[in-house]
């Protein structure tokens, strides 16, 4: 939170498993042969089983192999009955900065029925989770709610952070963790990999598509950063997701109804906050005790933005920005509750990533597009002044090239998403030609925990083929009523949407949201 706050590049929180190996020869029984001393069995959150937990140790720096040597930590959720000794599943998680192995209650469960014949395979990115983690707190920010971020010096938190890390940054960048992957399947012994990365593990499953396609059945790519497209592009991506939201409360007609007037709501707070914050004293969303807000514009725009990863969460939004133009700013900070560190991002890492593969290639033109949006501007502000004290060396041009492959490749993007628009997985399929793109209607950033979509990667998992696969399941209309006050949720009319009243929420707003 020290360097981005509310300016994260962050996916949805997803889980994965852990534990199976290519030569297991008792995997029906769930359990495996460990592949070195370095494995031992372990239970990890939100799984009840234990799984298997490893790591391998590779040199911070390549190019000097005798030099410091940290730890890459990989788990495995064994097969069920694995009939595919030689194969494993991959999920790479987002980010940049979230650790796969702490997401792995998620993972099991998204891909359940891939884990009934194939292992699971999960790797902490170096940088991340148990792998030699870069993150600092830094001072001042042990009471969230009320800091005014305009009163910490980016420049000055960068530095702090930097002397805090005993680490060389410049080494935590994606080509030097790709190297990392193919070691740990290596190490584990499988000869093929179906990959699945979410978000900026999108990149990383492309960069493994460029550099090692021959281990590689297939591959999907949920929530796509294109190689072609700096993630500083991603204001535009948030303006849009804005702008669908105040459609489709504007076309619902409860919601309309409710709220007439909500971007004209949305301009007023964001104006008045971009003037002053606003100081009040408010229950704490977590805890119930009186503790000072100070409502600033980057905790009110980022709590919205955040919320508009999530589809339960997303209905919150309409009312909570009524309330707040009324300066009522509880059910915004029940949002922003679910912001707080809630990503799990390695910010050390996030920074090593963006300061090396993403801010260096802005163009003028793109800068200047990305000055014309509120995050947009803040992200070139902020990483302007961080990129300059991290000092990580620039990736080769070609690292921005599309990506050549004919292995099948499954492309999914929710028309919703804040973060990765449909247009990046379009410019994502420039050179794939045995890829297919599925855009559901009503997923916001990661179909496959949203949809149906979870379903078509098992098909293809076990078919191998992607011309195949039949989308016309994320078609299905999933969407969330919207909240229309602080504790219920209206139904909207069976003509206009054709699903089922949805039932009172558990608690109301201003106990802050609940993930699903």
């Amino acid at each position: 939170m020290t360097l981005i706050g509310t300016l994260l590049i962050s996916s949805m929180i997803l889980s994965l498993p852990a534990s199976a190996s290519a030569d297991s020869e008792n995997s029906e029984n769930n359990t495996r042969v460990p592949a070195s001393q370095n494995e031992q069995t372990c239970y990890l959150d939100g799984l009840s089983e234990q799984v298997s937990c490893g790591f391998i140790t590779v040199p911070e720096n390549p190019a000097k192999p005798d030099g410091k040597q940290i730890e890459i930590h990989y788990a495995v959720l064994a097969a069920i009955k694995n009939s595919n000794y030689a194969e494993a599943f991959l999920a790479i998680a987002g980010g940049p900065g979230q650790s796969a192995i702490d997401n792995a209650a998620g993972f099991s469960r998204i891909f359940s029925k891939i884990r009934q014949s194939r292992d699971i395979l999960l790797i902490d990115q170096r940088g991340t989770g148990r792998s030699n983690i870069l993150n600092c707190l830094g001072d001042g920010f042990e009471d969230p709610l009320a800091i005014n971020e305009a009163d910490f010096d980016v420049a000055t938190e960068t530095q702090a952070c930097l002397d805090e890390l005993d680490a060389d940054v410049t080494q935590y960048g994606s080509l030097n963790a790709l190297d990392d992957f193919e070691a740990v399947r290596k190490h584990l012994g499988y000869k093929k990999l179906h990959v699945y990365g979410i978000s900026y593990g999108t990149r990383m499953a492309q960069l493994y598509l460029r550099h090692y396609p021959e281990v590689l059945s297939t591959v999907t790519i949920d929530g796509v950063v294109p190689m072609q497209q700096s993630v500083l592009a991603i204001g535009n991506s948030i303006s849009r997701a804005f702008d669908l939201l105040i459609k489709d409360c504007n076309t619902n007609k409860l919601c309309g109804a409710q709220f007439p007037n909500l971007k004209a709501d949305l301009a007023s707070v964001d104006a008045k906050l971009a003037i002053a914050p606003m100081v009040s004293q408010v229950p704490d969303p977590l805890t119930g005790e009186s503790t000072q807000l100070t409502m600033t514009r980057a905790k009110f725009m980022g709590a919205i933005r955040m919320a508009l990863y999530m589809p339960n969460v997303r209905a919150l939004i309409p009312h909570a920005i009524n309330e707040a133009a009324k300066d009522n700013f509880q059910p915004i900070l029940g949002m922003y509750a679910l912001t707080i560190d809630s990503t799990g991002i390695a910010m050390g890492m996030h920074v090593s990533v963006i300061c090396g593969e993403d801010w260096q290639r802005l163009t003028a033109a793109e800068r200047d597009a990305a000055n014309q949006t509120y995050f947009g501007r803040e992200m070139v502000t902020t990483f302007e002044q961080s990129c300059a004290i991290w000092n990580m060396p620039a990736v080769d041009a070609d690292f921005s090239a599309p990506i050549s492959s004919d292995i099948p490749i499954l492309v999914l993007s929710g028309e919703l998403d804040p973060a990765t628009p449909p247009s990046w997985g379009e410019l994502a399929m420039e050179k794939l030609t045995n890829a297919k793109h599925f855009i559901a209607p009503y997923a916001t950033h990661g179909v496959a925990h949203q949809s149906c979509a979870n379903e078509l990667i098992a098909e293809l998992v076990d078919s191998g083929n992607v011309q195949e696969l039949d989308g016309e399941c994320l078609n299905k209309d999933v969407r969330r009523n919207f909240y229309l006050n602080a504790s219920t949720v209206e139904a909207i009319p069976a003509q206009e949407h054709k699903q089922e009243p949805v039932q009172k929420p558990k608690q109301a707003l201003a106990q802050g949201a609940s993930h699903d």
